[in-house]
């Protein structure tokens, strides 16, 4: 029996495609052939120094080159990759560290100062750097003091690859359990779903520690025997440069990335004419920016995913016929291996929350109780579906909120509101009031040189959504607060804005 695991992946494509180059970062070329040798001597090294089959490995760095063979070498060792919320403070670093048990904390370079946190520190754990320059134990000498023998651990794709925590917004963050068969799996739907090339130049900036540049851009592309061009983080004037210097022509991005992008000073003028994928995820994207790419000759491919499904669920494919305007806005229709089915939330049946079900499923939580009940996956967001079976996603369940007897969900008011020529980016949360229970209140970022005013945003809402849907309140801010992923992040929107009395405006 061969190794299945995600991490015979570079050897089996070096195999195949040896010169091909895999990885760029910083105009430094790594060859599928190098990715295999290395990752293979840091498995070795990471052995001798005591990692073996089911121990927990944090890695704690920007996305890297050092990251993707550190995963590799994991896996081929039968051990699990923790990645790490680069954002998180010391407590919540350890916090994870200490729930998932793990035997060692890789850092790169600039996360020193969490790794030796006190609060780190108090859980003992080894340490070890990415970079050369640090004292003691490196990712170099790891990989240094290894061979480049085949290893002999055979990984089936029922074991654990990656434990992946959630962004905690409502209580402690939840480890994920993601099996290499979820993965592998995740990666067929894609495949099925996208005309992913072996040329494909795909650019990462996106953070690798949550799935969807993970699974949805680098693995993928990989398997396939393309190139990540990966970068350290998003700068949209930079990716701008990078898609015309390098012909890029997959791109992975949430919201407020596509939004950064769509402002940056070239984008009306950047040659786009090599992108042919631009996927979203993490939230639906505003039909009015939807439209800004389509001016520029790029359809915005929109999916439905989250970490327990690795994460793809569904997908607006832009060879679908209903990928028209018809559709713009639209989740798309289930991937190839997976099923969805919708739980009404209310008496109307109108929206449902979604379930999903499939190989790609995460088992459950770390700890904790499984994922998902009577073999579905219980995801929390709600979705309507329409006569041709397409998804809208309309808002999370812990988002909505109830205003008069009426459910209200927030996402369906914020894309009435990007309809107006003076919003940039809003949020809108539920207040408490004495009458109604709940009322809305917006949240708004004006486009630069607008000067809009609530009058003008809440009477442009009366023709595009029922009247108890309306918020009752308009704050406006330079900038809405976004977690790691890029996404808004709504609790501390709640937090900031949500108070029934203040006044913000």
């Amino acid at each position: 029996m061969q190794d299945q695991g995600m991490g015979s992946w570079p050897g089996r494509r070096a195999r195949m495609t040896p010169h091909r180059v895999a990885l760029i970062q910083d105009g430094a070329e790594t060859t599928y052939l190098t990715l295999h040798r290395r990752a293979t001597r840091l498995a070795h090294g990471l052995r001798r120094h005591g990692i073996g089959r089911g121990d927990r490995v944090g890695y704690l760095g920007s996305n890297s080159v050092a990251f993707v063979e550190t995963m590799f070498a994991l896996a081929a060792l039968g051990a699990v990759t923790v990645p790490l919320n680069t954002r998180l403070a010391p407590a919540e670093t350890a916090f994870i560290l200490a729930d998932c048990g793990a035997r060692l904390l890789i850092h790169d370079r600039g996360f020193e100062s969490v790794a030796g946190s006190p609060e780190v520190r108090e859980l003992r754990i080894e340490t070890v750097a990415v970079a050369p320059e640090s004292s003691g134990v490196t990712l170099e000498t790891l990989r240094d003091n290894g061979s480049e023998e085949p290893i002999d651990e055979i990984i089936t794709l029922d074991e654990l690859f990656m434990i992946q925590y959630t962004s905690g917004t409502t209580g402690r963050p939840k480890g994920v359990l993601l099996t290499h068969g979820n993965i592998t799996w995740n990666v067929y739907n894609l495949l099925v779903d996208l005309d992913l090339r072996n040329t494909e130049i795909a650019l990462v900036t996106a953070p690798l520690f949550h799935t969807a540049a993970l699974n949805q851009v680098l693995l993928p592309v990989l398997l396939k025997g393309g190139t990540a061009l990966i970068e350290a983080r998003w700068d949209p004037d930079r990716a701008l440069h990078l898609i015309e210097t390098y012909g890029v022509t997959m791109l992975f991005g949430v919201t407020s990335m596509y939004l950064g992008l769509s402002r940056a000073a070239a984008f009306g003028t950047a040659d786009l004419r090599t992108l042919r994928t631009a996927l979203s995820g993490g939230a639906p994207i505003p039909v009015s920016l939807l439209e800004t790419y389509r001016d520029r000759g790029l359809t915005v491919i929109q999916g439905y995913g989250l970490t327990e499904a690795s994460p793809g669920v569904t997908m607006l494919r832009a060879t679908d016929p209903g990928s028209g305007a018809g559709k713009l806005g639209s989740a798309g229709t289930p991937c190839f291996f997976t099923d969805v089915a919708l739980a009404p939330t209310d008496a109307s049946g109108d929206v449902g929350e979604v379930l999903v079900q499939g190989p790609n499923v995460s088992p459950g939580y770390w700890n904790r109780p499984a994922a998902h009940t009577d073999g579905w996956l219980h995801t929390g967001d709600v979705a309507r579906r329409d006569e041709d079976g397409y998804l809208y996603i309309v808002d999370r369940l812990k988002d909505m909120y109830i205003s008069g007897g009426e459910n209200v969900y927030p996402a369906e008011v914020e894309q009435a509101l990007y309809a107006h020529d003076a919003v940039a980016e809003c949020a809108v949360i539920g207040v408490p009031d004495p009458v109604w229970g709940e009322v809305g209140r917006a949240v708004v970022t004006p486009k630069p040189g607008a000067a809009p005013t609530e009058s003008d945003l809440l009477t442009f809402l009366t023709t595009r959504i029922a009247r108890y849907k309306i918020p009752k309140s308009v704050v406006f801010v330079t900038d809405l607060p976004h977690n790691a992923a890029g996404k808004l992040a709504k609790a501390r929107i709640r937090t900031e804005y949500g108070d029934a009395a203040g006044d913000h405006r």
